[in-house]
């Protein structure tokens, strides 16, 4: 199998503060010294970034597609036409397809010609997925994509559409192997291509401390939504305040439910155990992590069906030594194991979870035993260095196979 001498990520919003993962994991393959590019189709639009962002040596370009015109199209299909072989027989494997999308398509055919881009890949199997399956196909190259879990959880999402998806890569990448067996389940997934790559983290950014001294502060990370189970997590500090336990939680976050969250802590008269941050910078998240007794994700599954997949913060705290309580949603067993790595608690259940948060925050010792463990199990299975050498093979597929699998699945 060859491999590629540049790769192409396509991305829905680049750079985003939510995504560390995707940064780490092309920070890890340009230090194999494979060169990447990166195509985003919407500019970026949070006010924080991580660090990381600068080290990046891959160069971006924006296809912006939002007030597009019929001249911008017309302009980007005749650019197209002195790259992509028989742009109109390609084209019509486009009829159907959103415009902009089409459009954006173009624009990365062509730039991935120019640069010698001989594989796309793209995160998350919703637009970046089908545009970068349209992309490879004008472009004559393979394309990936990684699946987490809004993309293939929600109640959303079509199924024979992300089948679609699936059916003309090259390869199928996912973060669990509770994702796998879910994308493996689906009627006409191409099973043998769906492979589990783990996210990982630069270890040597995480220097492991043991928490005995700790003082007794809780912390969340994640963005206010329903499936990050924060309202679980004030029900359960309510709890401890009731039995008497000293604590102080912080929730690190933004996100469409900090009003409703505020407004439970207020009727629990917890303003001063619970503090809700807002969004923080990673450094600052990161030290937030390293003085607390322990972090809580207390994630559920939504109403809509969506659900975490398997959150990089837990893996974080787990290479800190922060000891984490968690839940049985997804892939998270297979990293916190109960009463081996971390404790888990049933999805939803506010008097487990307090019951778990009140163990670690009582025993030194125990937080101190899961920690070691945790520490030991991410530098075995979430070194992204390692992750990273496992999505090398991926990228070397057959061009001629996966170019015409998409196009006849288009």
């Amino acid at each position: 199998m060859r491999l590629p001498t540049r790769v192409g990520y396509v991305l829905k919003r680049y750079p985003r503060y939510s995504e560390t993962f995707v940064v780490n994991e092309i920070l890890a393959l340009e230090q194999t010294g494979l060169p990447i590019s990166i195509f985003s189709l919407r500019p970026p639009d949070d006010g924080h970034f991580q660090d990381a962002i600068s080290r990046v040596r891959a160069p971006v370009a924006y296809h912006v597609a939002s007030g597009l015109r019929g001249d911008d199209f017309w302009r980007a299909l005749g650019d197209a036409s002195a790259w992509v072989d028989d742009i109109e027989d390609r084209l019509r494997a486009a009829r159907g397809m959103d415009v902009r999308h089409v459009y954006q398509a173009l624009r990365i055919a062509c730039d991935a010609r120019r640069l010698g881009v001989t594989h796309l890949h793209s995160h998350f199997a919703t637009e970046a997925t089908d545009v970068a399956r349209m992309a490879a196909w004008f472009a004559s190259v393979p394309y990936s994509f990684t699946a987490h879990a809004k993309d293939i959880f929600h109640d959303s999402v079509d199924v024979a559409a992300l089948v679609t998806k699936m059916r003309a890569a090259a390869a199928i990448v996912t973060v669990s192997d509770y994702n796998v067996r879910f994308l493996c389940s689906l009627p006409g997934a191409p099973a043998k291509r769906i492979v589990r790559v783990y996210n990982g983290l630069p270890l040597e950014e995480f220097a492991f401390s043991e928490p005995a001294g700790r003082p007794r502060r809780i912390v969340s990370v994640g963005r206010l939504v329903e499936k990050k189970g924060f309202s679980v997590l004030i029900d359960a500090c309510a709890q401890l305040r009731a039995a008497g336990v000293e604590h102080h939680c912080e929730i690190i976050g933004g996100g469409e439910l900090e009003q409703s969250l505020r407004a439970q802590v207020r009727a629990l008269g917890l303003e001063d155990t619970i503090e809700l941050v807002g969004p923080l910078p990673r450094r600052a998240v990161i030290e937030r992590m390293r003085n607390a007794a322990v972090l809580a994700a207390p994630c559920v599954t939504g109403s809509d069906g969506n659900r975490d997949g398997l959150p990089t913060v837990v893996l974080e705290a787990m290479a800190l030594g922060t000891p984490c309580v968690t839940t049985n949603v997804t892939g998270l067993p297979e990293i916190v194991r109960n009463d081996q790595t971390g404790l888990l608690v049933p999805e939803g259940r506010s008097e487990s979870l307090a019951s778990a948060l009140r163990r670690l925050l009582d025993d030194a010792p125990l937080r101190v035993r899961l920690a070691q463990a945790a520490r030991r199990q991410v530098e075995t299975s979430f070194d992204i260095r390692r992750n990273a050498e496992g999505l090398r093979p991926l990228f070397g597929a057959d061009v001629e196979e996966a170019s015409l699998a998409a196009g006849a699945s288009a």
